[in-house]
């Protein structure tokens, strides 16, 4: 059976840290039976949840929100996925406010008339990259996890890398904070970071196999 993974990235940069790492976690599972999209969330002009309620009892199969900003081809994408990546930088100890946002919006799923309990028991992996080692890689897990939980999904944890709550990785050489001119993507020289991404997915997969049995 043929397997969707999607991943989400929350950084405004364009090809920075967080769309490399996001990259190399759909790179795991690319060629292996999965079809792998990524989608950028500052490129979509979304617009921030109004809590108006219209997703309780308007929903219609074509529109889940009553915001007309294109959400709801993302929502589908979503809907469609078995492994749900979001992956973010660490702002502030947190993740990003561009998906925060977008995970605000995603009550469509909670409360939905029409797409309420849609992504239960789905595959949830967080991803973070972060400035310092330890500069907010927990917190902005956290706050992705708290997502999933909301959503009734199933977040992928391992215990056998650098964090449990997900895929962790730092853009400074090392963790150390220090900023060197001529490293750009500091993501693709952090090999435990990159190892931490592969034992996420992994995981992921197993989680996926264990649920459709």
């Amino acid at each position: 059976m043929s397997s969707y993974v999607l991943g989400l990235s929350g950084s405004p940069v364009k090809d920075g840290n967080t769309d490399a790492f996001l990259e190399h976690l759909l790179s795991v599972v690319k060629g292996k039976g999965f079809e792998t999209e990524s989608v950028k969330l500052s490129d979509l002009g979304l617009r921030d949840c109004i809590h108006c309620n219209f997703c309780m009892v308007k929903q219609k199969p074509d529109r889940y929100c009553s915001l007309d900003d294109g959400a709801q081809a993302l929502f589908e994408k979503v809907e469609r996925a078995d492994i749900l990546i979001l992956a973010s930088p660490v702002y502030f100890m947190r993740q990003s406010g561009y998906m925060a946002s977008f995970l605000d919006r995603l009550r469509v799923f909670i409360y939905g008339n029409v797409a309420g309990g849609r992504l239960k028991n789905k595959v949830g992996v967080s991803a973070a990259v972060s400035w310092l080692r330890h500069g907010g890689i927990e917190t902005t897990h956290l706050s992705q996890i708290y997502g999933f939980w909301t959503l009734d999904m199933i977040p992928a944890t391992v215990q056998n890398c650098i964090s449990p709550m997900g895929a962790s990785a730092v853009a400074s050489p090392g963790g150390s904070g220090k900023f060197e001119k001529d490293v750009r993507l500091g993501v693709t020289l952090d090999e435990p970071g990159l190892r931490s991404g592969m034992a996420i997915m992994d995981r992921a997969v197993e989680l996926l196999q264990l649920v459709r049995r």
